[in-house]
């Protein structure tokens, strides 16, 4: 199956969990693409004690798992792409959505 997961959030344990979903979907033979938008655009800096949401974010683009982040949600914070999560843009989240037999939204 074909899954477009959408995340929106920086709080450690929920983006924590939303990146295992990908990282497990990813393990059990499943295409994946994960859309970083507004404040979750800041994951992959994200290392809490608990919830080591950046450490994850490693484990499942060493999966070969797709990572994209919205180049304006980066724009507003200063922030630049990076190789794990290079600035994408709308179009690439409406294309990933039409790709996706379901989009999972965190």
């Amino acid at each position: 199956m074909k899954l477009g997961i959408i995340i929106e959030t920086s709080e450690p344990e929920k983006s924590w969990n939303a990146m295992r979903f990908a990282k497990t979907a990813k393990q059990s033979g499943h295409e994946v693409k994960v859309f970083l938008m507004g404040e979750a655009v800041e994951i992959e800096e994200l290392h809490h004690e608990k919830y080591d949401t950046g450490a994850v974010l490693e484990q499942y683009a060493a999966l070969g798992g797709e990572i994209l982040a919205c180049g304006t949600c980066l724009q507003s914070r200063k922030m630049e792409g990076s190789d794990v999560c290079p600035i994408s843009t709308m179009i690439d989240c409406v294309e990933m959505v039409e790709w996706a037999d379901k989009t999972v939204t965190f």
